[in-house]
C-alpha cells in the first residue's frame, strides 16, 4: 500500500503545477467553467471506454486527466472566491460521513441494498426535493433510465420479481405493435420508448448493466463489420447482403 505521505506529495505537486499553468500558459489562462465543460465530458467518455476495454494503463491515464479537470475547476473557483479545492473536499468528506452512519455512527445495515436505501432517505432529509433530483438531465438516455428506476426502486416503487417485469416488457411490445398499425409516428416513438424503458428495468432484475451490454454489442458489430470490409476489399460496394452475411458468419466463427 502506498504511504499516505506519498499520496499527499503527489497531490500537492499537482496543485502547484495547476497554479503555474493558470498563471503562465496562454491556453490555461483563458479557460472558463464553460469552455472546459465539453472537454470534461470527453475525458469522462474516454475513461468509460478504457474501463469497457479492460485497459488498466488507459484507466490510470484517464483518471489522471479527469483529476486535472477537477483541480482546474477548483482553481477557477478559488480565483473568484466562490470555493476552493479544500472547501470542495471538506464538503465531500462531511457528506460521506453523514451518508454512511453504518460506518461512522451506530446504524446497523444487513446488506448493500439497505445501504442504498438509507443513502436515498438521507438525501431527502438534506433538502433534496425529489428522490430523482440527483439524476443529471444530461445523462445518456439508457443510463438515465437505469438510474431513475434504481433510485425510485430504493424507496419502494419497484416490481416484486423479474417475472412481473418481463410481463411488462411483453405488454409494451404488444402496444408497440398496435401503435405501428395506427401509423401515428409520434405514438409509435412513444411506445418504442416504453419498450426500451421496460427492457432496461428488466436488465436491472437480471443484474445486467444495459449501457455496458449495449456498448459491448456495438463493439462486436464494429469488429465484424470491419472484417467484412477488409475481406471484401474493392468489391465491398454492391456485394449484396447474402455475401456480406457469409463474411459476417465467418467473422463470428473466428470469435470476432
Amino acid at each position: 500500500m502506498l504511504p499516505m505521505e506519498d499520496k499527499k506529495d503527489a497531490f500537492e505537486r499537482l496543485l502547484h503545477i495547476m497554479d503555474d499553468l493558470r498563471a503562465q500558459c496562454p491556453w490555461d489562462k483563458k479557460q472558463t467553467f464553460e469552455s472546459l465543460r465539453n472537454l470534461t465530458i470527453e475525458e469522462t467518455y474516454e475513461l468509460a471506454d478504457a474501463i469497457t476495454k479492460g485497459d488498466i494503463p488507459g484507466i490510470e491515464e484517464e483518471i489522471g486527466d479527469l483529476l486535472l479537470h477537477i483541480v482546474f475547476y477548483a482553481k477557477m473557483g478559488e480565483e473568484t472566491g466562490a470555493f476552493n479545492i479544500k472547501s470542495a473536499i471538506d464538503k465531500l468528506n462531511a457528506k460521506l460521513i453523514h451518508r454512511h452512519p453504518h460506518i461512522y455512527g451506530d446504524v446497523v445495515v444487513k446488506d448493500e441494498e439497505e445501504v442504498k436505501q438509507n443513502w436515498e432517505r438521507l438525501k431527502l432529509k438534506e433538502g433534496k426535493k425529489s428522490v430523482l433530483a440527483g439524476v443529471p438531465s444530461g445523462l445518456p438516455a439508457v443510463i438515465k433510465a437505469y438510474r431513475v428506476q434504481e433510485k425510485s426502486g430504493k424507496v419502494g416503487f419497484e416490481w416484486e420479481n423479474k417475472g412481473q417485469v418481463w410481463q411488462k416488457v411483453e405488454e409494451e411490445l404488444a402496444e408497440l405493435k398496435q401503435a405501428e398499425l395506427s401509423g401515428d409516428q409520434a405514438h409509435i416513438a412513444e411506445e418504442f420508448g416504453d419498450v426500451l424503458f421496460a427492457l432496461i428495468n428488466y436488465a436491472r432484475f437480471i443484474n445486467v448493466d444495459p449501457e455496458s451490454a449495449l456498448e459491448s454489442i456495438n463493439q462486436k458489430f464494429i469488429r465484424r463489420f470491419n472484417y467484412i470490409e477488409e475481406k471484401a476489399g474493392e468489391s465491398f460496394d454492391g456485394m449484396g447482403l447474402e455475401a456480406m452475411d457469409a463474411l459476417w458468419n465467418e467473422a463470428k466463427s473466428k470469435g470476432l
